[in-house]
């Protein structure tokens, strides 16, 4: 199979799981309790105005002709308009998106560049002390939430010390410092879970790769330890970790919900949580389906690389 049409077949499948998660996503947010129309009005609207607003806001429709619409709107680049703020979704989305898009890269970029020295140490010296205060340290990363280590980081970094800032948002290109200074607290907070899954793939990885016989040929030659480890070792170990990072991009756009309200950072995370306690239905579903996109793009991104970098993927193994 060649690389163009392995590419149109995920692509066929990401259509085909955006078209589900739509489903779901509408399904779920018209299933929370409460009438909007009541929540729009509060107690002092009457039964006429609630009836009323129900029939502007299409609510007395079926539910499956309700999701027809908003299905055709959204094939159409209109995701209906907030309840709650009366302006277009796609506008409030675009307007927070590029604060989370920051928010991630940045997570991303903390994690890579501190993960993968972790990682190669501890598979270089593997069953040392280094190796075992990695591997704690990795554990750790995975069994405590995100939240915890934000908590932890706006008291020690925010509080205590007065380094960052606990909260707020600078966009990059207004000013960069500033960007950096409030987005690498909730950046650590995101990206430490996202660190340990690395370093655990990356040393695991690694050791696989220093226990082949490629690798005791190349030490028969004399090619030093440093050579044999990092141009050929760890570009082959690479692989798998570059699957983690892909994957766990797109969940970083699921976990920045909590991220962003815990330090009030005006993303997309914080205004789907908004639109939530709202139910501004509109909203919820436009950011739920913009992180769906997301995630699912990042993935496909992820397995076409790797079928550039390794072409037995697209032959499902062969040759």
């Amino acid at each position: 199979m060649s690389l163009a049409r392995y590419a149109a077949r995920r692509l066929v499948f990401l259509v085909g799981t955006l078209f589900g998660a739509s489903v779901i996503t509408f399904a779920l947010v018209n299933v929370l309790p409460g009438d909007v129309a009541v929540m729009i009005l509060g107690t002092s609207g009457s039964q006429e105005q609630v009836e009323t607003l129900r029939q502007q806001l299409g609510l007395n429709q079926p539910v499956y002709i309700r999701y027809i619409d908003w299905i055709v709107g959204v094939l159409q680049g209109d995701l209906g308009r907030s309840l709650r703020f009366g302006d277009p979704v796609a506008t409030l989305i675009a307007q927070r998106f590029p604060a989370s898009a920051f928010l991630a890269v940045t997570a991303l970029t903390i994690a890579v560049v501190v993960a993968i020295p972790m990682g190669v140490v501890a598979a270089v010296e593997q069953n040392t002390w280094k190796d075992f205060l990695t591997s704690v340290a990795a554990f750790t990363g995975i069994s405590l939430p995100n939240f915890f280590w934000g908590m932890v980081l706006i008291l020690l970094i925010a509080k205590y010390a007065s380094l960052l800032p606990p909260s707020g948002y600078v966009s990059p290109f207004e000013d960069l410092s500033g960007a950096f200074a409030h987005v690498l607290l909730p950046a650590g907070a995101l990206g430490f879970s996202l660190m340990a899954h690395i370093t655990r793939m990356t040393r695991s990885s690694l050791i696989e790769e220093l226990r082949s016989g490629y690798v005791d040929l190349a030490r028969m030659k004399g090619l030093s330890s440093r050579r044999i480890v990092f141009r050929h070792a760890l570009r082959n170990a690479f692989l798998p970790v570059l699957t983690v990072i892909g994957f766990q991009l797109g969940f970083l756009f699921g976990g920045i919900i909590i991220i962003e309200q815990l330090f009030a950072y005006p993303g997309l995370g914080r205004l789907a949580f908004n639109a939530l306690l709202n139910r501004d239905a509109p909203l919820i579903q436009g950011a739920v389906l913009t992180i769906a996109v997301v995630f699912m793009t990042s993935n496909l991104v992820v397995d076409l690389l790797y079928a550039v970098v390794d072409p037995r993927v697209t032959t499902g193994g062969e040759g």
